[in-house]
């Protein structure tokens, strides 16, 4: 893959498998579909469709951020105030 967009897709897949460490489901869980999704598209050589990838992989990014506050967030009023 000698494409210009190589370096972006890499750094969505580390920046996805770091996120996946506090997946629900496990890290193992995580990674192993990450690896699957990854690397069935890995013949894809349309710029565009890359393209159209890495925007639903920065968007799935961005909702695991945001499960992730909301967990944090139902913790910390659990702690702090009674229903």
């Amino acid at each position: 893959m000698a494409n210009p967009l190589r370096a972006e897709v890499v750094r969505l897949y580390k920046n996805l498998l770091y996120l996946g460490r506090e997946y629900p489901k496990g890290s193992d869980y995580f990674r192993d579909r990450l690896r699957s999704a990854f690397t069935k598209n890995k013949l894809v050589q349309d710029p565009a469709q890359i393209q159209e990838m890495i925007a639903r992989g920065e968007y799935v990014a961005r909702e695991l951020e945001a499960l992730y506050y909301l967990r944090k967030y139902r913790a910390m009023k659990k702690r702090y105030y009674e229903e």
